[in-house]
């Protein structure tokens, strides 16, 4: 109370920064007049003395305000389009590196152009970020021409572009284009084999739009580059035969208590669990069909990637559905992405989950992939010098932007009131009755030619509500993932009087629905339009538009509420925008996930006490809150989900960035000899250590044993035998050094025998290759870490400190390896002549332009970045009986510790 006092008296924070701003915003508007005065000469050479100033050593926050108002004249003049004032904040927002929440059809597009162009300037490289290729082409294609009068360079970065042609897009002042595309070619530059084949400069500034789809919604998916692993159809195939012997139980075991069903479901982390009962049962399948010995247990180490495959297959037969979380196109399955409902090409689930689903459905099966670089979208993006973000709807996801980004949100005011009517909910007992509210609903504001948008969360809503409009002969566009390539003519027309539009989720987003139908569109159909044609398309809009907004302006139908309050919102804000008359309303019933998950049976019974007829919908805050609630939870959830995946991703990050750091420096240094003699001369100190320890007496030192070992290692007979008996003053610290300085001299003669270029060359050449190797395989044993670390806290092992310090381990180990491996090489490799170096190089590059996939991982568990191929494991320990003591000495029995089932 007492802050709500205060808030009203000083405003809220939000206010604060908004009144602050506006004395910028006053400055720019007072250079207006003079800029109009100005010739188009003169305005455009006003970008040379603001890059004049910036070298100088002037800020851009010095420059802003004359820059802003040289965007805004230009804009006029160029596009017919001015920033109007609220935009001119956002632009101020950005700049700052915050983000600005603008709602729908506040101008995003023209509002990004002012930091874009300031930071422009600086020739540094600015990346424009949006959700996908359509508008990465279309925003570069808009603005092309306003930077281009104001002489920066426009390039647009979408997938299928030449190397050099992705070189051309990066070497431009501004650069279009979609968040997978740029955290891709960031993991593909870090494969490399050469400085000529990276493409992107250092990351400097970067304007997210749509930014709490692309840092908060795409977040709990790492990018993945993937290559061909080992093949295991066969494997899925079996054990998809197992699931449909399997029967689900409908609560968990409790204590003394056990179910009567093999496995249990819990909806809200999407996740399977078998039971105690179930385990046996898929241990006995297991053993008929030879996968393991009789007797073994589904937990022993020999049979943990069985029991990931098992959780695979019952995950695809249980929780993914066909036509809502994935389609079957041309015999293939084609991932549905939940928060936009685009088909996904391409795009696969790893864990084994994507073959598991092909299985279900009898599609071939295509192997599985091992990891060749992966990164999350927050570590992609914390690498910006300044990162920004403008969205509708991003003031719910406030703290999770500044706890994860370190980024700031800023709510816009509207340029024109909003005067949307948001109606309460209306709940229904059953799914039929609610659709037949949604039907009646649809008629009537057809009738009265008002438009309507029906957003849903799945194909398969989308297609049952189209079947049952269909029946009613009510004439409507559906826009899905299935109908992709009609989307901008379906979004173009939604504004048309009477027009009924049914959207999944977001599909069409990013793009205006203008009451009374985009007669840009029209126009863009006409082959050289007149000026009276022109005149005529807009004359006949005009009268449209008056009509829809008499009409009530869009009308919006959710048919259900989404986990995210915000993905809510997105599809409410389609309609009233730029001060349009608009309305809203969502349609739920006891029947949907939502209200099923947390709602649950207390709810429905409440509504049937209360003798509610067919037809009869509760309306009532409390109904409204009640909702909120649940969709609060599942958003804490979510971002567990994601937090869970930064944590376990930093871990890989601190890794990632000192291998790429290392790899960066290999590719730039043209001479890396002195690298390799510290590298050698650490690999030769640990070999020496093994035979001769440190400080220790000579009767305790193995010479034979060394010298066999120098032969094998580093291809050089050396007599130490011989030296020892010749010298008896030839003390530790001395011999290492002889052996030391004729290793040393045996690598020169090599030297000598090829020339230095070549061997310098060579040199350089193995460790690329041999570091792409070894951080591919880390990887590999990463992800085994990682899909098995949970299972740690079962001894009381907190996981997480597990994965760093095992992880941590690991690194070591191949940074070790890594040496061992390059000295070896180089000592025991006979290097003719160049050629010798170019097939080297050749094989790396064959075994790098391999078919690779580009994937976002299914990420609800947080497991692997991408899982290698399952092998199933030789037992390197005894096996356990179910009923034998825990190894882990707990003293309980192994079925009731670390084999009890979760």
């Amino acid at each position: 109370m007492i802050s709500n006092l205060f808030t009203k008296i000083f405003g809220s924070r939000n206010d604060r920064t908004i009144k602050n701003l506006r004395k910028t915003v006053a400055l720019i508007n007072a250079l207006e007049t003079q800029l109009e005065a100005l010739s188009d000469e003169d305005l455009k050479a006003k970008t040379a003395e603001f890059r004049e100033r910036y070298d100088n050593g002037q800020s851009l926050g010095d420059i802003l305000p004359e820059a802003f108002a040289v965007v805004r004249e230009a804009s006029k003049r160029v596009n017919g389009m001015r920033h109007f004032d609220v935009q001119l904040l956002g632009g101020m927002v950005l700049h700052q590196g915050r983000i600005a929440e603008m709602r729908t059809g506040e101008g995003k597009t023209l509002t990004a152009t002012l930091p874009a162009y300031l930071n422009g300037l600086t020739g540094k490289g600015v990346h424009v970020i949006t959700v996908n290729d359509y508008l990465a082409k279309r925003d570069a294609e808009t603005n092309r021409p306003l930077f281009e009068f104001l002489g920066l360079t426009v390039g647009c970065n979408v997938p299928g572009m030449m190397p050099q042609q992705k070189k051309q897009a990066y070497a431009a002042d501004i650069t279009y284009g979609t968040n997978n595309e740029f955290g891709f070619d960031y993991l593909r530059d870090n494969m490399a084999f050469s400085i000529d084949e990276r493409v992107q400069r250092p990351l400097f500034y970067a304007v997210v739009d749509e930014v709490d789809s692309i840092l908060i919604d795409e977040a709990r998916t790492p990018l993945i580059i993937s290559g061909p692993a080992e093949d295991s159809s066969e494997l899925y195939t079996e054990i998809n035969t197992i699931v449909p012997l399997l029967e689900l139980q409908e609560k968990e075991d409790e204590e003394g208590i056990e179910g009567d069903g093999d496995f249990t479901i819990d909806e809200k982390s999407k996740q399977v669990h078998l039971t105690e009962r179930g385990q046996i049962k898929v241990e006995e399948l297991l053993t008929e069909r030879g996968l393991i010995e009789e007797g073994d247990s589904l937990y022993s180490a020999a049979s943990i990637t069985l029991l990931s495959h098992v959780y695979a297959a019952l995950r695809a037969h249980k929780l993914y559905q066909k036509d809502v979380d994935y389609v079957i196109k041309e015999n293939e399955v084609i991932i549905i992405d939940e928060h936009t409902g685009r088909s996904m090409e391409g795009r696969r689930w790893s864990e084994g989950l994507h073959q598991a689903v092909e299985a279900k459905e009898g599609v071939k099966i295509q192997n599985e992939n091992q990891t060749l670089a992966s990164i999350t979208f927050q570590n992609y993006f914390r690498l910006y010098e300044t990162l920004a973000g403008m969205t509708g709807t991003a003031d719910t996801e406030a703290f999770e932007f500044q706890s994860i980004y370190g980024l700031d949100t800023v709510v816009m005011p509207t340029n024109k009131p909003m005067i949307r009517d948001d109606r309460a909910d209306l709940v229904y007992l059953t799914q039929e009755e609610k659709y037949e509210a949604i039907l009646a609903d649809i008629k009537d504001c057809q009738e009265r030619g008002q438009p309507v948008l029906v957003g849903t969360i799945s194909i398969e809503s989308s297609e049952y509500l189209s079947q049952f409009l269909r029946k009613e002969k009510i004439k409507h566009n559906v826009l899905n993932a299935k109908f992709h390539a009609q989307e901008a003519d379906i979004v173009s027309d939604a504004g048309l009087p009477g027009t009924v539009t049914i959207a999944t989720n977001m599909a069409g987003r990013g793009t205006d629905i203008v009451l009374g139908g985009n007669w840009n569109s029209e126009v863009e159909k006409l082959e050289n339009p007149t000026d009276e044609q022109i005149a005529e398309i807009k004359a006949a809009w005009k009268i449209r538009h008056d009509a829809v907004i008499d009409a009530g302006g869009l009308h919006i139908i959710g048919t259900e509420r989404h986990e995210s309050r915000r993905i809510d919102n997105q599809l409410r804000g389609r309609s009233g925008r730029q001060g349009d008359a608009g309305s809203s309303r969502f349609y739920l019933s006891m029947d949907d996930a939502l209200m099923r998950i947390f709602a649950g049976e207390r709810m429905t019974n409440m509504m049937r006490k209360l003798g509610m007829q067919r037809g009869e919908a509760i309306e009532h805050p409390w109904v409204n809150r009640a909702i909120e609630n649940a969709q609060r939870k599942v958003e804490a959830r979510n971002f567990d989900v994601r937090k869970q995946l930064l944590e376990y991703d930093d871990v890989a990050n601190d890794q990632r960035r000192v291998v790429y750091s290392q790899r960066n420096e290999l590719l730039e240094e043209g001479d890396i000899s002195e690298t390799i003699t510290a590298i050698r001369g650490d690999v030769l100190a640990g070999v020496i250590d093994q035979y001769i320890a440190p400080q220790s007496l000579a009767e305790m030192w193995d010479i034979p044993g060394l010298e066999e070992r120098l032969k094998q290692d580093f291809l050089i007979e050396l007599p130490i035998t011989q030296w020892l008996a010749d010298d008896n003053k030839l003390y530790e610290e001395k011999l290492r050094e002889r052996i030391e300085e004729a290793v040393e001299q045996a690598y020169k003669q090599k030297e000598e025998m090829v020339g230095d270029s070549v061997l310098r060359q060579f040199e350089k050449a193995i460790m690329l290759q041999s570091l792409d190797q070894h951080w591919k395989d880390h990887l590999a044993a990463m992800d085994h870490l990682r899909q098995g670390i949970h299972l740690r806290g079962y001894a009381q092992k907190n996981p997480k400190q597990e994965y760093k310090r095992e992880s941590f381990e690991l690194f070591s180990e191949m940074l070790e390896n890594l040496k061992v491996d390059v000295v070896g090489i180089l000592s025991k490799v006979q290097v003719r002549a160049e050629e010798d170096v170019e097939k080297v190089e050749e094989q790396h590059r064959k075994s790098e332009n391999a078919p690779r996939e580009y994937q976002h991982e299914e990420a609800e568990h947080v497991g692997g970045e991408a899982p290698q191929s399952a092998q199933v494991m030789a037992r390197s320990e005894p096996k356990v009986g179910r009923n034998d003591p825990c190894p882990c000495g707990s003293g309980q029995k192994y079925k009731q510790c670390c084999g009890k089932l979760k």
